[in-house]
């Protein structure tokens, strides 16, 4: 009788624990019962347990929690075709949570792995079916958020078979495939050198023109300075005659004294001329009258 007791309330126990589930904060419960997921008898529409603790059949009764916070499905970038057939590799991203209990539970098994790959094709569908008929320039000028706007609707549409409710889509990056970009730098760099080299030669060109420019500019200088030159000798000579004439004319003597003067000075000015004359030369005449003086 005792071990009975004991049984019993080891069962009781049992069966008590197996009664109570409790939901925890951010998820929802559904009961799953022969297969079927629990359904309210008048409305038919699932029941669907808020965060709390309830009260099911043990061995029955299958609670099954499922998250209720938004989700982001990121799983790297995607290869699309483009309106005029060039490919564009798509990073892009959603923001998603569960709406339909057990529709997701029935459509994913409850599984987040299997939802998101079903997910993935839906988005990928829309996203698809935008880029197809964008061209390149279409897709990185402002229409993006038109493009992200119709593809959400779009992937909303086809995701509520999966009681997924679709929040965002957004794009994160567009690159073009590693075959097509160093296609495109290649062409890119090409018509920059080409660039370049007009550049070059404009610049060749513009500089002989300069070069010849300033060449005849600065030949014209030294012509005019030059001839500015002659003009101020020429004019110089002729005001030294004009002194020369004048000190002649007021003293004939005086001016041969400093003519002979000069023509000492200009020839004794190296040491290593030689000039032999008579001593009785008229060029020391001047020499010879000092020297007669002074004796």
């Amino acid at each position: 009788m005792k071990n009975f007791s004991i049984a019993l309330i080891i069962v009781l126990v049992i069966l008590g624990f197996g009664s109570v589930f409790v939901i925890e904060e951010g998820y929802r419960g559904i009961v799953i019962q022969f297969g079927k997921v629990r359904r309210d008898a008048e409305t038919g529409q699932t029941i669907v347990y808020e965060p709390g603790i309830y009260l099911k059949l043990p061995f029955i009764d299958t609670v099954k929690q499922l998250t209720s916070k938004v989700q982001t499905l990121d799983d790297g970038a995607n290869r699309f075709v483009t309106a005029e057939k060039k490919d564009l590799i798509v990073d892009s991203y959603v923001k998603w949570r569960i709406k339909d209990f057990a529709t997701y539970y029935l459509a994913t098994g409850g599984f987040k792995d299997q939802a998101e790959t079903l997910l993935k094709q839906k988005v990928n569908n829309g996203l698809r079916t935008e880029f197809g008929s964008r061209t390149i320039s279409e897709i990185v000028s402002g229409e993006r958020s038109e493009l992200m706007n119709k593809a959400m609707k779009q992937s909303a549409e086809s995701a509520v078979e999966l009681g997924i409710e679709i929040v965002d889509v957004r794009v994160k990056q567009i690159n073009l495939p590693l075959e097509i970009s160093n296609s495109i730098f290649e062409r890119m760099r090409a018509e920059r050198a080409a660039v370049a080299k007009e550049h070059r030669s404009q610049g060749r060109e513009q500089a002989e023109i300069i070069r010849a420019d300033i060449d005849a500019r600065v030949t014209v200088m030294l012509a005019d300075a030059e001839r500015n030159a002659r003009k101020l000798r020429g004019e110089g000579d002729a005001e030294a005659a004009k002194i020369y004439a004048d000190t002649y004319t007021k003293n004939a003597e005086f001016y041969a004294f400093l003519r002979s003067m000069d023509a000492y000075r200009k020839s004794f000015n190296s040491k290593q001329d030689v000039l032999i004359l008579e001593p009785d030369s008229d060029f020391f005449r001047y020499m010879n009258n000092t020297k007669g003086k002074q004796n």
